[in-house]
């Protein structure tokens, strides 16, 4: 592996474990505290940006394994939290309180950019699932957070259980990103 690939890996794995991680944390305080925070949103959007970059990274270290279904994946993910960082700024500059009440006021779009992120995060995980750069269980859980979201999505779960399927999400790419700290991924998918 040359100098700009170990790099490569050394950047996508850090991000992989400090953001998702983050994102972990701020839904704990935010289902703890019964609602948002102007410091626990801001911590959230912190996560969210890096979030883009993380799927292009994880993408890059898989190819060409990975193909053209985890680009057009990782695209829709990353692109859906672009989004997604703009609702957390809305939310502080408008005190919106919790997320039944931000959802409320974006509706449509909010919805349309949750179907985004998971038919990215489906395109994403299968296509790391097959490339097989990852233990295929990061991408099993990666996978298992996405179906979990949908199936309780579609019986109106309460925000705790979304919390959970976005928890196994965040999980299988923090598990990603030790891989790639740890240089435990396979060779051949760093190119």
């Amino acid at each position: 592996m040359n100098v700009t690939a170990r790099h490569l890996c050394t950047l996508t794995g850090a991000s992989a474990i400090v953001a998702p991680a983050i994102h972990i944390l701020t839904d704990l305080v935010e289902w703890f505290s019964g609602g948002f925070s102007s410091t626990q949103l801001w911590i959230n959007y912190i996560s969210f940006i890096v979030i883009p970059f993380l799927m292009i990274g994880l993408y890059a270290v898989q190819r060409p394994n990975i193909g053209l279904l985890g680009l057009v994946g990782a695209l829709l993910y990353g692109a859906s939290f672009v989004y997604f960082a703009h609702t957390t700024l809305y939310a502080i500059t408008e005190n919106i309180a919790d997320y039944e009440s931000l959802w409320e006021r974006l509706g449509t779009t909010y919805t349309v950019h949750g179907i985004m992120m998971t038919l990215g995060g489906m395109a994403f995980g299968i296509a790391t699932y097959r490339a097989k750069v990852f233990p295929r269980w990061t991408a099993a859980m990666f996978l298992a957070g996405i179906a979990l979201n949908i199936s309780l999505g579609i019986v109106a779960a309460p925000d705790l259980f979304q919390t959970l399927g976005s928890a196994f999400r965040n999980m299988g790419l923090i598990a990603m990103g030790v891989y790639l700290m740890r240089g435990l991924v396979k060779e051949k998918g760093v190119t």
